[in-house]
Protein backbone atom coordinates (compact mmCIF):
# COMPACT_ATOMS: atom_id res chain seq x y z
CA UNK A 1 0.00 0.00 0.00
CA UNK A 2 1.72 3.40 -1.19
CA UNK A 3 1.77 5.67 1.50
CA UNK A 4 -0.43 8.58 1.41
CA UNK A 5 0.96 12.25 1.82
CA UNK A 6 -1.10 14.53 4.01
CA UNK A 7 -0.26 18.37 2.96
CA UNK A 8 -0.45 21.38 5.11
CA UNK A 9 -1.09 24.79 3.53
CA UNK A 10 -0.56 27.84 5.26
CA UNK A 11 -2.58 29.75 6.62
CA UNK A 12 -2.79 32.45 3.69
CA UNK A 13 -3.52 29.79 1.36
CA UNK A 14 -6.55 28.30 3.30
CA UNK A 15 -7.85 32.05 3.57
CA UNK A 16 -7.41 32.50 0.32
CA UNK A 17 -8.86 29.33 -1.38
CA UNK A 18 -11.92 30.73 0.97
CA UNK A 19 -12.42 33.85 -0.39
CA UNK A 20 -11.87 32.59 -3.70
CA UNK A 21 -14.64 29.95 -3.02
CA UNK A 22 -16.63 32.13 -1.19
CA UNK A 23 -17.10 34.77 -4.17
CA UNK A 24 -17.80 32.27 -6.27
CA UNK A 25 -20.76 30.94 -4.59
CA UNK A 26 -21.96 34.94 -3.97
CA UNK A 27 -21.64 35.36 -7.72
CA UNK A 28 -23.55 31.83 -9.06
CA UNK A 29 -26.05 32.59 -6.36
CA UNK A 30 -26.54 36.45 -7.66
CA UNK A 31 -27.05 34.88 -10.95
CA UNK A 32 -29.50 32.71 -9.63
CA UNK A 33 -27.00 29.84 -11.28
CA UNK A 34 -27.87 26.44 -9.27
CA UNK A 35 -24.49 24.47 -8.00
CA UNK A 36 -25.35 21.50 -10.55
CA UNK A 37 -25.61 24.70 -13.58
CA UNK A 38 -22.23 25.35 -12.75
CA UNK A 39 -21.06 22.19 -12.40
CA UNK A 40 -22.47 21.17 -16.23
CA UNK A 41 -21.07 24.46 -17.77
CA UNK A 42 -17.39 23.16 -15.48
CA UNK A 43 -18.05 19.75 -17.29
CA UNK A 44 -17.42 18.69 -13.17
CA UNK A 45 -19.82 16.89 -10.58
CA UNK A 46 -21.92 19.09 -8.34
CA UNK A 47 -19.52 17.76 -5.72
CA UNK A 48 -16.28 19.77 -6.67
CA UNK A 49 -18.56 23.18 -6.91
CA UNK A 50 -19.19 22.43 -3.74
CA UNK A 51 -15.94 21.97 -2.34
CA UNK A 52 -14.46 24.88 -4.48
CA UNK A 53 -17.25 27.18 -2.78
CA UNK A 54 -16.53 25.81 0.67
CA UNK A 55 -12.50 26.62 -0.41
CA UNK A 56 -11.04 23.38 -0.48
CA UNK A 57 -7.39 24.14 -1.55
CA UNK A 58 -7.61 20.69 -3.25
CA UNK A 59 -9.85 21.69 -6.12
CA UNK A 60 -7.97 21.99 -9.57
CA UNK A 61 -6.25 25.48 -10.49
CA UNK A 62 -8.07 25.22 -13.77
CA UNK A 63 -11.68 24.07 -12.63
CA UNK A 64 -11.31 27.77 -9.60
CA UNK A 65 -10.27 30.08 -13.05
CA UNK A 66 -12.68 28.39 -15.23
CA UNK A 67 -15.48 29.02 -12.85
CA UNK A 68 -14.37 32.57 -12.11
CA UNK A 69 -14.43 33.36 -16.02
CA UNK A 70 -17.79 31.65 -16.11
CA UNK A 71 -19.26 33.86 -13.67
CA UNK A 72 -17.04 36.80 -14.40
CA UNK A 73 -15.20 36.83 -11.47
CA UNK A 74 -11.64 39.21 -12.23
CA UNK A 75 -8.70 37.32 -10.36
CA UNK A 76 -6.18 40.31 -11.45
CA UNK A 77 -5.76 43.77 -11.77
CA UNK A 78 -6.96 43.54 -15.98
CA UNK A 79 -10.05 43.54 -16.76
CA UNK A 80 -9.96 42.09 -20.33
CA UNK A 81 -8.03 39.46 -22.13
CA UNK A 82 -5.52 42.11 -23.47
CA UNK A 83 -4.81 43.10 -20.18
CA UNK A 84 -4.33 39.72 -19.16
CA UNK A 85 -2.04 38.12 -21.74
CA UNK A 86 -0.31 41.99 -22.38
CA UNK A 87 0.58 41.15 -18.26
CA UNK A 88 1.51 37.37 -18.92
CA UNK A 89 4.19 38.41 -22.02
CA UNK A 90 5.93 40.96 -19.80
CA UNK A 91 6.25 38.35 -16.67
CA UNK A 92 7.80 35.78 -19.82
CA UNK A 93 10.38 38.80 -20.36
CA UNK A 94 11.13 38.65 -17.52
CA UNK A 95 11.57 34.90 -16.98
CA UNK A 96 13.67 35.48 -19.54
CA UNK A 97 16.06 36.90 -18.45
CA UNK A 98 17.00 35.23 -15.35
CA UNK A 99 18.73 31.75 -15.35
CA UNK A 100 16.91 28.45 -16.51
CA UNK A 101 17.68 26.61 -13.53
CA UNK A 102 17.35 27.50 -10.15
CA UNK A 103 20.26 26.40 -7.94
CA UNK A 104 20.82 26.33 -4.57
CA UNK A 105 23.47 29.41 -3.51
CA UNK A 106 26.84 28.42 -2.13
CA UNK A 107 27.39 28.67 1.55
CA UNK A 108 30.48 30.36 2.81
CA UNK A 109 32.15 27.47 4.13
CA UNK A 110 33.28 27.81 7.96
CA UNK A 111 36.95 27.12 8.73
CA UNK A 112 36.62 25.91 12.65
CA UNK A 113 39.61 23.68 12.79
CA UNK A 114 41.67 25.01 15.52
Amino acid sequence: MPATRKTSYARYTLAAAKLLGELIQLERKSRRMTAQELAERLGVARGTVLRLELGDPKVELGIAFEACTILGIHLFEQQDLGGLVSRADDVGKQLALLPKYARPTKQAVVDDDF
